[in-house]
């Protein structure tokens, strides 16, 4: 049976998923703690990359070249950026890129050198069906930790563009003027967080496919430091067991 690999950056955003591995095994390599075992019925690797594209990208590579993994799903929180997209939402990612990349003027700004691109597309099929996981975990109420003052309608599903840097946006003005620069390029960015686009680009280089699913915690506004660790703290870990947990029944 095909190994998945489940990846996020902090314990709390994968607390449920552990919490439900079945006859598990923790196996120390390259500086971070893997769990193998069986999630809802699938070989499964559990790991923390930690903050960060590099962090990130060192475990994603031990995933597939120590561990086997067949498919990565990263799962975690992010910022808001698009227009409509709100602290309990939940984006699918359809392709990622570096919002930090830039080696101008030799390339253009944001490509990946080498690539010929700028963004990293994840695996139609395998984000396709998370996309179901996520809209049914949502149907389903795992919305509904969410706090009420700051839940001014039902949570929402969307599907699109993220990006990724080394760097948290925590100031308005920032996160507008990072939407407003990508917008303006072409690229309607929904979300913001620290290391999708990393592991995107290294399950490119080995050919395994790559999906990832961020539940908003924040707007990358001047409350994001207070309203991610608060999100990060009481919800991120359900909607990751809620939306991995049906994804894996889908495999």
């Amino acid at each position: 049976m095909p190994t998945i690999a489940i990846l996020s950056a902090l314990p709390d955003e994968q607390a449920g998923l552990s919490a439900a591995l079945q006859s598990a095994t923790r196996i120390a390599h390259a500086g971070r703690t893997f769990q193998r075992g069986t999630l809802y019925g699938r070989d499964a690797v559990l790991a923390l990359s930690g903050i960060g594209k590099v962090a990130a990208a060192t475990t994603a590579a031990a995933l597939i070249e120590r561990f086997g993994a067949e498919r990565i799903v990263f799962t975690g929180v992010a910022g808001g950026l698009g227009q409509g997209v709100r602290i309990g939402d939940v984006v699918v990612a359809q392709e990622m890129l570096q919002h930090d990349m830039d080696a101008s003027p030799l390339f253009p700004r944001w490509e990946v050198p080498g690539y010929g691109r700028v963004r990293m597309a994840c695996d139609p099929a395998l984000t396709g069906r998370l996309l179901e996981a996520a809209h049914e975990c949502l149907a389903a109420g795992a919305g509904d930790p969410v706090p009420q003052e700051r839940a001014v309608r039902a949570a929402a599903v969307h599907a699109g563009l993220v990006a990724s840097g080394d760097r948290f946006v925590s100031g308005a003005a920032e996160a507008d003027a990072l939407a407003r620069t990508l917008r303006a390029a072409g690229h309607d960015v929904l979300a913001v967080e620290m290391e999708g686009a990393a592991v995107a680009q290294v399950c490119a280089d080995h050919g395994v496919p790559f999906a990832a699913v961020r539940t908003i915690s924040d707007r990358a506004d001047d409350d994001a430091p207070r309203d991610f660790a608060h999100f990060v703290r009481t919800v991120a870990g359900r909607y990751a067991d809620g939306i991995v947990g049906r994804l894996l029944q889908k495999l």
